[in-house]
């Protein structure tokens, strides 16, 4: 169990005053058994006229922004502030809850759950050449059962162990191929990467948005901006969450924000503006993640600007 806030800043900066479409933040986590949200505070500047909040395809929260037509600004800055208490899972409970029937692979799933899962287990980039399937296969045993978690733990650490990792501020994910070939990228490519994988061998998988946060002096990297990992579908276990970036199994020090099918979907602030075509002058994203058991010494009712109710 942890006690995390987190304060991630967004600020877009415009050589003349610019105006702004209509903005989408996916920046606020559901409460869950393995999560509880004590506070969710947004400051937005400018103001917009208007902020409602809905719930995506896949149930996330995402929070929705217009501004006025006449409202021009050579800035938009967003800061959310959440207070919450983790409870990660842990690598023993997936193992402790998994149905007995697909601890060795491959495996078939339940007649009731298959249509739910369809779309997750296809694949979202193609591979003429089968690269990604042959990557994949080198994690099932040789004249030997494959355990299905081991396999997908092997897979994780793999790309952990054999991968450069590098931050990337540009937008979008590399594909799959690309990863393999340059041996280095971004979370998100790692996750899209193992997602794939996953999705060549008949598994469901989905990209996970969020935080990373470090507990226990291990040197995790992808912090100090959104976090990427995916979740892969193990009946009875559920969706268990694989890192591959620091090879964390089962949720440990990550913080879920949204579950997607594809990483387009999981944007977490997403808009534009109209106005000059050079009129960007640059992004500036912070992520500040503090651990503790201390409860934090301002509320989100003092802080200034929009808080959301769920």
């Amino acid at each position: 169990m942890a006690r995390v806030r987190i304060r991630h800043l967004t600020r877009y900066e415009y050589r003349n005053p610019v105006g702004l479409t209509q903005h989408r933040l996916m920046v606020r986590p559901r409460d869950s058994h393995d999560l509880r949200l004590h506070d969710a505070t947004l400051s937005i500047s400018p103001l917009p006229m208007t902020t409602r909040w809905a719930h995506d395809v896949f149930g996330n929260s995402v929070c929705l922004m217009d501004w006025a037509p006449d409202t021009l600004t050579d800035h938009l800055e967003i800061i959310s502030e959440l207070d919450l208490t983790h409870y990660p899972a842990g690598p023993e409970l997936p193992l402790a809850t998994l149905d007995p029937g697909v601890e060795v692979f491959p495996f078939s799933y339940g007649a009731e759950e298959a249509p739910d899962l369809a779309r997750l287990r296809e694949r979202h980039l193609p591979d003429p050449q089968r690269r990604v399937d042959a990557w994949a296969r080198r994690f099932l045993a040789q004249g030997e059962p494959t355990h299905t978690l081991p396999m997908l733990e092997a897979m994780t650490r793999a790309i952990r162990d054999e991968f450069t990792y590098e931050s990337r501020d540009a937008e979008g994910t590399n594909t799959p191929i690309a990863t393999l070939e340059t041996g280095r990228g971004a979370c998100r490519d790692f996750t899209l990467l193992m997602m794939e994988a996953a999705r060549s061998l008949g598994l469901a998988a989905r990209f996970v948005t969020g935080y990373l946060y470090e507990d226990n002096g291990q040197g995790a990297v992808g912090g100090g901006a959104t976090h990427a990992w995916c979740a892969i579908y193990v009946p009875g276990a559920g969706w268990v969450e694989y890192d591959p970036t620091n090879g964390l199994v089962a949720g440990e020090n990550l913080i879920r924000v949204g579950a997607t099918r594809t990483p387009e979907q999981a944007v977490p602030v997403g808009g534009g503006f109209f106005g000059e075509a050079d009129a960007f002058l640059g992004l500036t994203v912070d992520v500040t993640v503090q651990v503790g058991d201390d409860a934090p010494e301002e509320t989100a009712a003092e802080a200034e600007g929009v808080s959301p109710e769920a």
